[in-house]
């Protein structure tokens, strides 16, 4: 008897698991390692230093990339086991702070490569209408790692056990998603690559720049600034588990909305939701009522926001892996690594005046989207 395996089944399985312990990874990393720096000694201005590196990283890879590497299949592999090397030495290094933002920038171009290689996979394997039931279980692994440490945290040594097991459980996953690339349709031409232009588009990377520059505060200061305001860091992480099933309820319905409607509408909308949400966190912080309300817009500023941006970069660029990496290092690398130290500043000052200056910049944000789309004719 010969048993016939769905190719489409099989991607999706390896897909899915990869973005379930990758983004498990994620979430030890944020949710997580920020409060333990604070218990060990560190101060907020270096954990900002520490959260501005890896984004940095991600930011200065695709000019890198752009110039002189092609993302293959090898460069994927060494920047899976990269990564999870790392995660080994922080345990050696987690109490000097030099060595530890050094470590941190070699974490974060370790990263750069991975997630923009299996993103394109992704899209060009299952399409953008079916991409969030994959992706959700990326959202499974970050909630889980939230409810699981959120309960049995009891200092660094496990954070960085977790961290570890995350990376190394992504490197065997990622090895198996590699296996369905498609050289022939997603190899970017190395020459192409060298025309790819940031400028002709500049008010749409400025936009992204912007918003993911209003989420520094968020990832970096959320667990700190709601603990510090009464709050268990218990039900802090039942917070990060609700705005993460939300995320998850929008990425199995979200097919439709990026089938009927303008990419860029749906982009207007989730940024729009963004600056509402650090409203509600700036001035309601001991309402779990409201601030699980402004969990709950996770599904728009997050969920829905993502998928609309790399389907939309995907479809503005012919160099697709090279476009992938750029929305990743100028989003959550360079816009992570400014929002990173600024909010370390802002929240030394004054934690609420931080929530209130990222609304006005997730409004930034959405005007220059509009600039954009008034600028360019959209192509679905």
């Amino acid at each position: 008897m010969i048993i016939r395996v769905n190719p489409l089944k099989s991607v999706a399985l390896s897909l899915g698991l990869f973005y379930l312990f990758y983004f498990a990874m994620v979430g030890v990393y944020i949710i997580f390692m920020p409060k333990v720096l604070k218990d060990i000694g560190y101060s907020v201005t270096e954990i900002g230093a520490i959260y501005t590196s890896a984004p940095l990283m991600r930011f200065i890879l695709p000019f890198i990339f752009k110039k002189w590497i092609k993302l293959t299949n090898n460069i994927f592999y060494i920047s899976l086991l990269a990564t999870f090397v790392i995660t080994l030495i922080f345990f050696i290094t987690i109490n000097s702070f030099w060595l530890f933002l050094l470590l941190n920038l070699m974490y974060g171009g370790a990263m750069g490569a991975a997630l923009p290689f299996v993103e394109t996979i992704a899209i060009e394997q299952v399409g953008k209408e079916r991409y969030g039931k994959i992706r959700l279980w990326g959202s499974i692994g970050f909630s889980l790692v939230a409810f699981v440490l959120g309960n049995i945290l009891d200092g660094y040594l496990l954070a960085l056990i977790s961290l570890s097991l995350m990376s190394l459980l992504t490197l065997v996953t990622g090895v198996l998603v590699s296996t369905f690339e498609k050289s022939s349709i997603l190899e970017d031409n190395f020459e192409d690559n060298r025309e790819f232009s940031l400028f002709k588009y500049w008010a749409f990377w400025a936009s992204i720049f912007l918003f993911q520059f209003s989420f520094g505060g968020f990832y970096n200061f959320f667990t700190i600034y709601e603990t510090q305001n009464g709050m268990g860091l218990d039900t802090v992480s039942y917070l990060w588990i609700f705005g993460v099933l939300c995320e998850i309820v929008m990425l199995i319905f979200q097919g439709g909305l990026l089938s009927r409607f303008n990419l860029l509408n749906l982009l207007m909308i989730s940024t729009l939701s963004g600056v509402v949400r650090w409203i509600l966190v700036a001035f309601f912080p001991k309402s779990i009522v409201v601030i699980g309300l402004s969990q709950a817009t996770h599904a728009l500023s997050f969920a829905l926001y993502y998928t609309a941006a790399i389907s939309y970069v995907y479809i503005l660029y012919t160099q697709k892996k090279l476009a992938q990496q750029f929305f990743l290092g100028i989003s959550f690398g360079l816009g992570g690594a400014v929002g990173a130290i600024v909010s370390g500043y802002i929240y030394s000052y004054s934690p609420k005046d931080l929530f209130i200056f990222e609304s006005f910049i997730a409004l930034l944000a959405a005007i220059l989207l509009l600039v954009h789309k008034r600028r360019v004719r959209y192509v679905n």
